[in-house]
């Protein structure tokens, strides 16, 4: 018997290496209390146009790719299944309004103005690709990309955390209070959860290895990683991303 799909893309080496994404010097800067707050800022208004924007057009897309039946029975097992993706895209749904709320909120909070800054290449690079996913490929690779984003993320915040520990609260320090909030957002059990459904999901897919779909899961786990990776800005960015008035 085979291994389960997300095991196998979880163990291979990709053109980019999985700790390129997950450990990146943000990550790392986050962890250890040396973010520029500015830098913070910048990461922010990208992360909302990409759960404001690309994220709800994707899920929606794939929610239209769910191939309901009046051939399956009420009760049987692909009606079954099919009721399980929707429930599952429907929290997703629920969730990044969730998020995008909370991102207004700590925008107001601690003033950080994201219109100051313009959209980075990485942003539309990753919400187009996500766009394309969502428009030609099959509900099993939307899947697929769905669980490699987050389960990216999940491991991304969990570094940040796994360093944070250390760092003691410092009043006056401003970006310490924001980090330690989304460290919570993306590494509760809540969030956990929601990434193991997506796994469980993508395993009962039932792709097999040698097949086009198994070929595509790899091609789609390799371009998360490096859309990941792009995505966390690095030092010095939130000086060219400023917005020229």
């Amino acid at each position: 018997m085979s291994v389960p799909l997300t095991t196998h893309l979880l163990s291979l080496s990709t053109p980019r290496p999985y700790a390129a994404a997950t450990e990146h010097a943000f990550l790392t800067a986050a962890g250890t209390g040396t973010l520029p707050l500015p830098l913070l800022s910048l990461y922010l208004s990208q992360d909302h146009i990409y759960a404001a924007h690309g994220y709800p057009l994707f899920i929606g897309q794939l929610i239209t790719r769910i191939p309901f039946s009046s051939t399956h029975a009420l009760h049987s097992p692909e009606e079954k299944f099919h009721r399980d993706v929707l429930k599952l895209l429907a929290f997703a749904l629920q969730n990044v309004l969730r998020e995008v709320g909370m991102f207004a909120e700590v925008e107001r909070e601690y003033g950080l103005n994201f219109a100051q800054w313009r959209e980075r290449k990485a942003t539309r690079d990753y919400t187009a690709e996500m766009a394309r996913v969502g428009a030609f490929g099959t509900l099993e690779d939307g899947l697929v990309f769905l669980w490699a984003m987050e389960r990216v993320y999940l491991d991304a915040w969990k570094h940040a955390k796994s360093l944070l520990v250390n760092v003691p609260d410092h009043e006056g320090d401003p970006a310490l209070p924001v980090i330690r909030q989304l460290v919570a957002n993306w590494t509760c059990p809540e969030f956990e959860r929601f990434v193991d459904d997506i796994a469980d999901l993508v395993n009962h897919l039932q792709i097999s290895p040698g097949t086009p779909a198994w070929a595509r899961a790899e091609e789609i786990w390799a371009r998360v990683i490096e859309l990941e990776e792009s995505f966390w800005p690095l030092g010095g960015e939130e000086l060219a991303a400023l917005r020229v008035v």
